[in-house]
């Protein structure tokens, strides 16, 4: 009875050590490349370190991106998909895998946490756009093919309502979309809406569904000049030698 309670303790301390190898592997997979900034930019690794980040650094599934008042920063992905972060945001690469061989291997799961950001769809959206998920504390946005803009407001100021703003006014907490090419779907538990070119929508949170906004209600971005200019992927960079990254860690 000893010997057989002795090989289960044994057995579950392997499952556990697997398990823990597994995860720190998936966590340290590479998703993409820092190809501009414009000021510091910072991810905190799933073991809980802090990396500043440098053009060419490498970013990985499991990070979660810090950009600082003045930084933007654009990601370019293994996939030549784009990603662009505005000031002031908080970013989760929560999974990212592909491999042009192995499509039934695509996952693209995102989180906006705070601020705002850009996202270009690349390969992996273009081939398995289901598979593609940017959640926010208000809603999930799926993709069709796209070029969007997402902006996540935490809750300034007492006494700011939580309806959709009108332009010109202060932006209400919640999730604000823009569509720059193609559509997008916006979910949540309230409901679900499409967004086309051209369109903008809005909603506060979880219990009102997505609505549509007749103008801009005041969705800034506007990285500069220099991140407009054409870009090499990412393979091209990982093909080669191994990017340069910042050894710099805050423990």
């Amino acid at each position: 009875m000893k010997l057989l309670k002795k090989c289960t303790a044994i057995k579950v301390l392997l499952w556990v050590a697997l398990t823990c190898v597994g995860a720190h592997a998936w966590a340290g997979q590479v998703a993409g490349i820092v190809m501009q900034l414009s000021g510091p930019l910072m991810a905190k690794k799933a073991d809980g370190k802090v990396k500043l980040l440098a053009i060419k650094s490498e970013v990985e599934q499991g990070d979660t991106l810090l950009t600082e008042k003045d930084t933007y920063a654009l990601i370019k992905l293994i996939d030549n998909s784009e990603i662009t972060l505005k000031p002031n945001t908080s970013f989760v690469i929560e999974q990212f895998s592909y491999a042009a061989e192995q499509p039934d291997g695509d996952h693209a799961i995102f989180s906006l946490l705070k601020g705002g950001l850009r996202s270009v769809t690349g390969l992996l959206g273009k081939r398995n756009k289901e598979r593609f998920e940017m959640k926010t504390p208000a809603a999930t946005i799926g993709i069709r093919g796209t070029t969007f803009v997402a902006s996540y407001v935490t809750s300034p100021a007492a006494g700011l309502p939580t309806a959709p703003p009108s332009a010109g006014a202060a932006l209400a907490p919640g999730l604000y979309v823009q569509v720059l090419d193609g559509l997008i779907h916006v979910t949540n538990p309230a409901g679900t809406s499409n967004f086309a070119a051209g369109q903008f929508g809005f909603t506060p949170n979880f219990q009102q569904p997505p609505v549509i906004l007749p103008v801009n209600p005041g969705i800034k971005f506007a990285p500069p000049p220099s991140f407009s200019a054409p870009l090499p992927g990412p393979g091209s960079a990982a093909g080669g030698a191994k990017p340069a990254t910042i050894d710099c860690v805050v423990r």
